[in-house]
């Protein structure tokens, strides 16, 4: 089968290589789904699993990749809850090959059913920053109804999808990135927005909750706006910084089999719009991936037409 494949991290997305490897083998619980539709983070590149195990050996070369949309082809020894021929997305566990290959070995448990009047395109768009944005506002976040939130990077690929939930779930959401984006954050649900570069975080009042995709000083600064006792949640990597009788929350997002079905139905019943940016096949990922600029969306490649 096709896939692409990195073995030196220095080299980043640079060092990725479309080359021909063996097809998976179905171990105990999992299943074989051939690959529709793969997404990629480059932030990925620079995670430790993409390189070594669990017992922090090298795993080399690996396969990248963590988001898919696909049909099952075959079921590992004692797989139940799903079945050859069935359409399905989800994430795939960080330590194993990944996504960016014609087909792939995974764990039946990290995917779920995705309806037939779902693009694979879209089905794989949705599955990490749906989940991190459900995942940080509800799990780790606690966001109710009438509650206030503050959403870093709203214009961006998961930024974008925790406005648009946090609006739905009764919230008021304020926005914030670079002035360039700030029609794009009120269209998907933004009530306002904080132009990073040029306005003052610090004047928007009191909220609940602070949902942090950008990590650095504008984290740190957001615990100053956060309510006594509130909650700053991000995944941008642990942050000293935290709210008056507050909490402070870095996290890595899971595959939760119920939390994707719930966001298919979103997308089905047209209330969760994605943001898509470039499009691509397998035999030009390579070249995806090392555009010169960092394309608007996320980007996905289509293994097959």
């Amino acid at each position: 089968m096709k896939a692409i494949v990195v073995t030196d991290q220095a080299a980043g997305t640079a060092g990725m290589k479309l080359v021909e490897r063996p097809q998976p083998q179905a171990a105990i619980n999992d299943v074989i789904v051939q690959v529709h539709a793969s997404g990629f983070t480059a932030d990925e590149l620079t995670w430790p699993p993409t390189w070594t195990d669990r017992l922090d050996r090298d795993r080399t070369p690996s396969i990248p990749g963590h988001e898919l949309a696909g049909v099952v082809t075959a079921l590992g020894y004692g797989t139940t809850g799903l079945s050859v021929g069935q359409r399905v997305f989800g994430l795939t566990d960080w330590t194993r090959d990944g996504t960016l290959a014609e087909y792939i070995a995974i764990e039946a448990r990290n995917l779920a059913p995705l309806p037939g009047d779902v693009d694979f395109t879209v089905g794989a768009a949705l599955v990490m920053p749906g989940l991190t944005a459900w995942q940080g506002l509800f799990e780790h976040g606690r966001l109710g109804m009438g509650q206030t939130v503050l959403v870093h990077g709203a214009a961006g690929v998961v930024g974008s999808m925790a406005v648009q939930l946090a609006r739905e779930a009764g919230a008021y959401v304020i926005g914030t990135g670079r002035g360039a984006s700030r029609q794009a954050a009120l269209e998907f649900g933004a009530q306002e927005f904080v132009d990073l570069d040029n306005d003052a975080l610090e004047d928007i009042g009191r909220v609940d909750l602070v949902f942090d995709v950008l990590g650095g000083d504008i984290a740190k600064r957001s615990v100053s706006v956060i309510r006594t006792g509130g909650t700053l949640v991000t995944i941008a990597g642990p942050i000293e910084a935290r709210p008056v009788n507050g909490r402070t929350i870095d996290f890595v997002v899971e595959s939760d089999r119920a939390q994707l079905s719930q966001l298919a139905q979103r997308v089905r019943d047209g209330r969760l719009r994605m943001n898509i940016g470039n499009v691509a096949t397998l035999d030009d990922a390579v070249a995806a991936f090392n555009l010169a600029e960092r394309p608007k969306g996320k980007t996905i490649i289509r293994i097959r037409p």
